[in-house]
């Protein structure tokens, strides 16, 4: 699977050292990628894979290493030098500007013509070749905004090939893609390579590199913990790189006559489409309940209204008819306030857009929630409490920090995650909702966490996880609900569901007209 290479790697970093104040990002990192190559860099959240990307970038400098280039050292001291040596970066969040078009996009900076004017004529005819060259089939006039996040990625990669890229380094490229957009980038990536273009992919879905990959590069704690090539390995093999240690196994189970009543039931939710949001997602009688110490999954695909469903019953979203009961008691949830001093808690699906003050520190974002605990006379903060609580959860959660005054947006994504969920365990909630509760952390961090849901559980919460992904719905849960169009589909238990079951009921027919 491996294609040729020549004598000289496209790319090879040798002995790459990055350290920033009480950290040591990266301790002589080595990482080659051959021509024509499509090569995994692989680890946990926090391994160095950001910070080797960066310096390759030209976004930031290593304190010491070398780089080469088609055997060549080079020097990158900034994301132009790059560029110009064909090594461009499409990150996670896109760099494209929503009011522009596609073709202002691809060639923002460089378009055709003379110093005074554009020629729009060549502007969108180059533009056109790019994107019918990777099967973008829209017009270059057309507004980013108006584009799914499949095709504003596709925007990407045209302005890539636009600079004349020798390696395209592609972020988690299909975190918010679905099914069949994974497909065509995978047809896409293919057909960079077989003109000879490599490709860094970095991605957390370990199967996706046994799909796409030629070989693999593995970072642990800022060093390399091992290298090959993808088809002599296995997803155990790179787990053991990635981790360093065995996995614990998941919580014990118990089982569903342990489970205590009804904790959550909700009936008929109806939530209709208004005029100043045409695009949402409706919510057609929506039923379902949880009981105490039961982890409820909820599956479905892209729009299938399950966001929408965690946020109406949170208060956070309106809804216009149903009901929500509580220990069997019907109850009113106006506001997030309302749905906190009924003991629901949610975590939302976008931590950093959502539930994290990335400007802030770790101890107060994950004590902002308990002030009644570590307060003195109602107004001012215990510190000696805020400490103590702070490290108690870090004990309990395994959250990996420098100290507590470190600011939350340096910490890694599973570790990101691991505040959060503190935040509503020192509330001690009755009912935890976890929207997508492991989207973009590590395999090692992901496991953590669903053992974190399931101890919450068996203390006695009742827990509903919703999650795109099937494997982990049948891991965490006890029960399932699918969904489709904002509609129940079905439900299964764990022990009798397998993803081909789910599949079926996610993609059932519905009733329009109920």
């Amino acid at each position: 699977m491996t294609p040729e290479t020549s004598s000289a790697p496209m790319l090879r970093m040798t002995g790459i050292a990055k350290s920033f104040p009480g950290v040591v990002a990266l301790g002589g990192v080595d990482f080659t990628v051959g021509t024509g190559e499509v090569h995994a860099l692989l680890g946990e959240n926090g391994a160095g894979k950001s910070t080797l990307l960066k310096i390759l970038a030209g976004a930031q400098l290593a304190d010491s290493g070398t780089i080469e280039i088609d055997g060549t050292q080079v020097t990158l001291a900034n994301p132009q030098d790059a560029q110009r040596l064909g090594v461009v970066t499409i990150y996670q969040e896109f760099t494209l500007a929503p009011n522009m078009s596609i073709s202002d996009n691809v060639f923002v900076g460089r378009e055709p013509g003379s110093r005074l004017f554009v020629n729009d004529r060549e502007l969108d005819k180059e533009t056109r070749r790019l994107t019918q060259s990777i099967g973008l089939e829209r017009g270059p006039r057309t507004l980013v905004r108006d584009l799914s996040v499949a095709e504003q990625q596709m925007v990407e990669i045209a302005r890539a090939l636009s600079m004349q890229s020798k390696l395209i380094v592609m972020d988690e490229p299909t975190s918010a893609l679905s099914q069949a957009e994974v497909e065509k980038l995978f047809e896409i990536v293919l057909g960079l390579k077989a003109r000879g273009i490599s490709t860094i992919f970095v991605t957390h879905r370990l199967e996706e590199v046994f799909r796409i990959c030629d070989r693999y590069t593995v970072l642990r704690d800022g060093r390399n913990a091992g290298a090959g090539t993808v088809a002599e390995t296995n997803v155990e093999g790179i787990i053991k790189l990635m981790v360093g240690r065995e996995l614990n196994a998941l919580s014990a189970r118990r089982a569903a006559s342990a489970f205590g009543p009804v904790m959550l039931e909700v009936r008929d939710i109806v939530r209709l489409r208004k005029a100043t949001a045409p695009q949402a997602i409706e919510l057609r009688n929506v039923s379902f309940s949880v009981r105490r110490g039961e982890v409820l999954g909820i599956a479905g695909l892209i729009g299938a209204g399950r966001t929408e469903m965690a946020r109406a019953i949170f208060g956070a979203d309106p809804f216009d008819s149903g009901r929500v009961l509580i220990d069997g008691k019907e109850t009113t949830i106006r506001s997030p306030q309302d749905a906190i001093a009924q003991g629901i808690g949610l975590v939302p699906e976008d931590r950093k857009q959502q539930a994290l003050f990335l400007s802030l520190a770790i101890k107060t974002n994950l004590t902002m929630a308990a002030h009644d605990r570590i307060s003195r006379w109602g107004s001012f903060i215990d510190r000696r409490k805020e400490e103590s609580l702070v490290e108690d959860y870090r004990q309990r959660l395994n959250i990996r920090m420098a100290h507590p005054d470190q600011l939350v947006a340096n910490l890694s994504g599973g570790n990101q995650q691991k505040v959060v969920l503190a935040r509503w365990l020192a509330l001690g909630p009755k009912i935890l909702i976890v929207d997508e509760p492991t989207r973009g952390i590590d395999v090692g961090a992901k496991v953590e966490v669903h053992n974190l849901l399931l101890e919450m559980a068996n203390s006695g919460i009742a827990v509903i996880a919703i999650s795109s992904e099937l494997p982990e719905i049948l891991s965490v849960s006890d029960r399932i609900v699918t969904m489709r169009e904002g509609r129940v589909t079905g439900e299964i238990l764990r022990d009798d569901a397998d993803q081909e079951k789910l599949m079926t009921m996610m993609t059932a027919p519905i009733d329009r007209a109920a």
